[in-house]
C-alpha cells in the first residue's frame, strides 16, 4: 500500500510540474507575472507556515526577512554583482543572519510575546529601511537597473521577458520547496511538530526546545530572505513597503485561507489570496473589506484551512467507501 501511495503521489507531483511549467505558454502576459507572484508570497508563506503551522510559533515580523532579503540582493546588483544565483546567496545569508540574531532573542519567549518581539524587530528593520537614505535610498527604494541575463544551455534571456522571470522564479521556488519538504519529514522536523504539540513533555526528554526553534527560525527567515530577492527580481527594486508589519500580514492570512500545518497549504492559500484581490479589484478598490468577509466564514467552517479542510474531507469519503 505504501508502494502505491508514493506511486500515486510521484503522478500527481509530476502533473502539477508539467502544469505549472507550461502555464507560461498558454497564459496571457498579465497573468503570466500574477502567477510568478503567486509563486513568490506562496514562498515567503511557506516559510511562515514552517514557524506557525509546525513549531507554534506566530511570527509578525516575517516580512523583515523577506526586506532583508530583498535589500540583500538589490545592494549586490547595483554594486557590480552579475550573477543572479550570488545575488540569491546573498538574500539567504541575510535573512538566515538576521533571524539568527533576532530569533536568539525571540526564542525564548511563547505565544503573544513572541509575537510581538517579532512584531517589534519588524518594524525596527521597517524603520532602518526608510530612514537610511545613503544605502536604502529611503522611502524611495532602492531600485535595479540592471538585470543579468539568464543563462541557460549556452544561451542567455533577459529577466524583464515574463517568461524566463516565470521559469527563473519557479525553477528557485521549486528547489525550496523540496527542501522544505525534506525539513518537515526529518526527524528534527517531527521535533518541530513535537514542540507545537507540547514543548513541556519534549523539554523533560531532555531536548533543546530553544535550540530547535532557532533552528526553525533560522531556516524560515532564510527562505523569506530568498522570496525576498526573488521579489526584489521581478519588481527590480527593493522598497521599505515590504518591510512593513501590515506587509507581514499577507503571509498570515495567505497560510490561515491555505490551511496551516499543511505542507502546500499556504501556497494554495497565495492563489486564492491573488485570485480574490483581482477578482475583487475589477469591482470595488475597497477589495480588503470584502477579503475580510470572505476569511470570516473561512475560519468557521474551515478550521485546518480551505485546502486542509478539503484534504479531511476527501480522505474521510474514501475511507467510507472502502
Amino acid at each position: 500500500m505504501d508502494l502505491v501511495k508514493q506511486h500515486k503521489t510521484a503522478i500527481i507531483l509530476l502533473l502539477a510540474l508539467a502544469f505549472f511549467v507550461a502555464c507560461p505558454f498558454a497564459l496571457p502576459v498579465y497573468w503570466t507575472m500574477i502567477l510568478t507572484e503567486i509563486l513568490i508570497m506562496g514562498l515567503l508563506a511557506m516559510s511562515f507556515n514552517l514557524l506557525f503551522g509546525y513549531t507554534g510559533l506566530l511570527s509578525f515580523g516575517q516580512a523583515g526577512f523577506f526586506g532583508v532579503g530583498a535589500y540583500a540582493t538589490a545592494l549586490f546588483l547595483s554594486h557590480g554583482g552579475s550573477s543572479l544565483l550570488l545575488g540569491l546567496a546573498a538574500a539567504l545569508v541575510a535573512g538566515a543572519v538576521s533571524a539568527a540574531v533576532i530569533g536568539f532573542l525571540c526564542v525564548r519567549r511563547d505565544e503573544i510575546y513572541f509575537a510581538m518581539i517579532t512584531l517589534g524587530f519588524g518594524m525596527m528593520l521597517y524603520t532602518v529601511a526608510h530612514n537610511w537614505f545613503d544605502l536604502t535610498g529611503g522611502s524611495d527604494g532602492l531600485p535595479v537597473m540592471n538585470l543579468p541575463p539568464l543563462s541557460i544551455l549556452g544561451g542567455q534571456y533577459s529577466l524583464f521577458d515574463p517568461v524566463a522571470m516565470y521559469v527563473f522564479v519557479f525553477s528557485i521556488i521549486a528547489a525550496c520547496v523540496f527542501f522544505l519538504w525534506r525539513v518537515v519529514r526529518s526527524p528534527f522536523g517531527l521535533m518541530l511538530t513535537a514542540i507545537r504539540e507540547n514543548k513541556q513533555r519534549l523539554s523533560f526528554v531532555g531536548a533543546g526546545v530553544q535550540n530547535l526553534r532557532l533552528a526553525a527560525f533560522v531556516i524560515a527567515g532564510a527562505v523569506a530572505g530568498i522570496a525576498g530577492g526573488l521579489f526584489c527580481l521581478f519588481n527590480a527594486m527593493a522598497t521599505p513597503d515590504i518591510l512593513h508589519w501590515g506587509f507581514s500580514a499577507r503571509p498570515v492570512l495567505m497560510t490561515v485561507l491555505g490551511g496551516s500545518g499543511i505542507f502546500l497549504g499556504p501556497l494554495f492559500g497565495a492563489a486564492i489570496f491573488f485570485g480574490l484581490e483581482q477578482l475583487i479589484t475589477d469591482l470595488t478598490e475597497n477589495w480588503m473589506i470584502f477579503l475580510g468577509l470572505i476569511l470570516i466564514p473561512v475560519v468557521i467552517y474551515f478550521p485546518r484551512g480551505i485546502l486542509g479542510t478539503l484534504t479531511d474531507w476527501i480522505r474521510t469519503r474514501i475511507k467510507r467507501t472502502r
